[in-house]
Order: structure tokens, then C-alpha cells, then sequence
């Protein structure tokens, strides 16, 4: 069973004045996320552009490349106004 609360001058308070016998070992994951943490692609921004001589075609055969896979073709899409 899932339990939810907050945390109250360090003691875990459950809602709705839910009760655990004294003594229960509980597991406790936070699932507030921390506002000063920054985002996956924040932490990876530092490596944009660092892969110096990668074919032109890296990004859409990325298999081809890296597994042997066949390569795909590129397709050019030309919209215009009519």
C-alpha cells in the first residue's frame, strides 16, 4: 500500500491522519522536484557541437553508423504557396 504526506520539522506526517504501527520500516521517496536542479538538456549543453568530422547524414543514420543497419534515404520536402 502507498502512503502520501509531507515532511514536518523532519517527521514524515501522513494525510489524512493516516496511521503505521510503531516500529514499521518504511521506504521514503521524495517527489518534490528540486526548482534549483537543472534539466537533462541543460547538463548537456556543455556538449553541443564538441563531435568534430561526423558525416553529414549522421543524424538520420545514426543506426548505419554506429550498428551497420541500412541506410535510410533522405527525402527533401519542398512546400510552396500557392
Amino acid at each position: 500500500m502507498t502512503y502520501h504526506g509531507i515532511v514536518k520539522n523532519g517527521v514524515v506526517v501522513l494525510n489524512d491522519n493516516q496511521t503505521l504501527p510503531e516500529g514499521t520500516v518504511v521506504d521514503v521517496w521524495p517527489t518534490a522536484i528540486d526548482a534549483t536542479s537543472s534539466t537533462l538538456g541543460e547538463r548537456m549543453q556543455s556538449l553541443a557541437g564538441l563531435a568534430d568530422g561526423l558525416p553529414e547524414d549522421m543524424a538520420i543514420n545514426h543506426d548505419h553508423y554506429l550498428h551497420g543497419r541500412p541506410k535510410k534515404q533522405r527525402f527533401l520536402i519542398f512546400l510552396s504557396k500557392r
